[in-house]
Parts: C-alpha cells; sequence; structure tokens
C-alpha cells in the first residue's frame, strides 16, 4: 500500500468509514500476523496478539494524526504487545519452575511452522530465525519480510536508525553463520 492510499485510508477511517477499516485490515493482516508468528514461534499466541492490536487499532484510528505512518503504528503496536507478553511470560514460567509443575519440552520437537515450510531451504531458514535471539528476528523480519526500510523499521523499534543499521548487520552477520552461508548472501 502505498503512503497516498494509506492516507486517503485513515482519513476515511477517522470519518467513520467501516470500509477503509476492512481496506487496511485486508491489507496488513496477513504481513502482521507473518510478522508475529514468527516473534512468538506459536500461532494461537499469534493470533491473539493480532487481534489485540486491531482492537487498539480500532480504538485509536478516530484519534491518529493524517501523518500517522499506518504500517509503522500497527507493527509498532504489534511489537509492544508481544514484548509485554513475553515479560508476563517470563514471571509466570520463573514461578512454576520454581514449583515443578512447568514440562519440560523436547529441543528436538518440530515446530507446527517447521511442519508447513514447504522447502529444506524454508525450513532451515525458519529455524535459524526461530533460534536467533528476538532482538534479532524482528530486524530481520521487519527488512526482509515486511520490506520495511531502515528508517521506518528504526521507527517500529523505537531506536535510532544507526543503531537499527548496527542491530541489522549484526543479525544478518549471526543469520549466515547459523545456515553456513556467507553473510554477503544474508544481506
Amino acid at each position: 500500500m502505498d503512503r497516498a492510499e494509506e492516507t486517503e485510508l485513515l482519513l476515511r477511517l477517522r470519518a467513520g468509514d467501516e470500509r477503509a477499516f476492512d481496506a487496511l485490515y485486508d491489507s496488513y493482516r496477513p504481513r502482521i500476523y507473518g510478522f508475529l508468528v514468527r516473534l512468538a514461534r506459536r500461532t494461537d499466541l499469534a493470533e491473539d496478539l493480532l487481534q489485540e492490536t486491531w482492537l487498539r487499532f480500532a480504538r485509536s484510528a478516530p484519534d491518529l494524526p493524517e501523518d500517522t505512518r499506518l504500517g509503522a503504528w500497527l507493527f509498532t503496536v504489534a511489537r509492544n504487545l508481544f514484548i509485554s507478553y513475553r515479560r508476563w511470560a517470563l514471571l509466570d514460567v520463573d514461578r512454576l519452575q520454581e514449583l515443578s509443575l512447568w514440562p519440560r519440552s523436547d529441543p528436538e520437537e518440530l515446530s507446527p511452522f517447521d511442519g508447513a515450510c514447504a522447502s529444506e531451504l524454508e525450513r532451515d531458514l525458519e529455524r535459524a530465525l526461530a533460534s536467533l535471539p528476538v532482538a534479532d528476528r524482528e530486524v530481520l523480519l521487519l527488512v526482509g519480510v515486511e520490506q520495511m526500510d531502515p528508517a521506518e523499521a528504526a521507527a517500529v523499534l523505537g531506536i535510532r536508525a544507526d543503531a537499527f543499521r548496527k542491530r541489522l548487520s549484526r543479525a544478518r552477520a549471526r543469520l549466515a553463520a547459523l545456515l553456513e552461508l556467507p553473510e554477503a548472501v544474508i544481506a
């Protein structure tokens, strides 16, 4: 979706046009879901976070400034929801482990996402992405999958553009090492 179309849809949405919401939902839902499922590595969690992202958008849309970049806004909300979930989940896991009630999972177990990948390269890439720290995964997903430019992706993450470029470079190097590829192939 280009910037002019996004701005026009935002203006229509602010005026109460439900079809504008539907158009934005149809355009961004698959992308945000893909981002969340790769961050969370769980489809059920990604679906919950996606739904909450759209609920927050619906509540906030009438008050968004006209120059809001909707893609960046939606990805920022989705990312922040994931981070909040991880904070709470970490607290819960620590408590459950103290009580020895937390089931241990088998590290060799394939995720549902691995099963959905069609080719060996895709499975290897998804496995390598899943094994990276969240900070590395999110920069690679925003640039590599969502095709955001570094400045826009930096805004989503709330960091400076130069810090984003460094983080992206390190993430690409780690991914290349995991895939046993020359770093130039990943860039």
